[in-house]
């Protein structure tokens, strides 16, 4: 989602964004055939090329679009680690986390003037406590 918008233009950006978002959803080997056949589909509009009047060289046109899907092809391995490892329990998504580090943080504020090593003693007494 980094590269993409929330409201992508082109149909390309557009079918990617709706790609991306059914993460959660898919299994590895169903998630890499759509990404696949979202290539095979808009590997043209993809690969165009703008000139730079100026200097004439070329670049590719749609930067963006370009690494959000490069981005998504070379993470795929880690994307899923939750399918390949499934006794460790790993959840798909990090929802778990929302809030945990923004309360943690609140808590450090209150004791600003704790050295590092107790700091880092308050973070894993914090977790270590928290159940959830």
């Amino acid at each position: 989602m980094r590269h993409l918008t929330r409201k992508p233009k082109s149909p390309a950006a557009q079918a990617l964004r709706a790609l991306s978002l059914t993460l959660t959803e898919n299994t590895q080997a169903a998630f890499e055939e759509a990404l696949k056949g979202w290539y095979e589909q808009y590997a043209t509009f993809l690969n165009e090329r703008s000139v730079n009047e100026k200097t004439g060289r070329s670049h590719y046109t749609h930067k963006r679009l370009r690494a959000a899907y490069n981005s998504l092809k070379r993470h795929l391995p880690w994307l899923f680690t939750y399918e390949r490892f499934p006794r460790l329990g790993i959840p798909n998504t990090t929802n778990l986390l929302e809030g945990k580090f923004s309360d943690m943080k609140r808590l450090l504020r209150c004791h600003r003037g704790l050295k590092k090593e107790n700091k880092l003693r308050f973070i894993k007494h914090y977790f270590a406590k928290d159940p959830s």
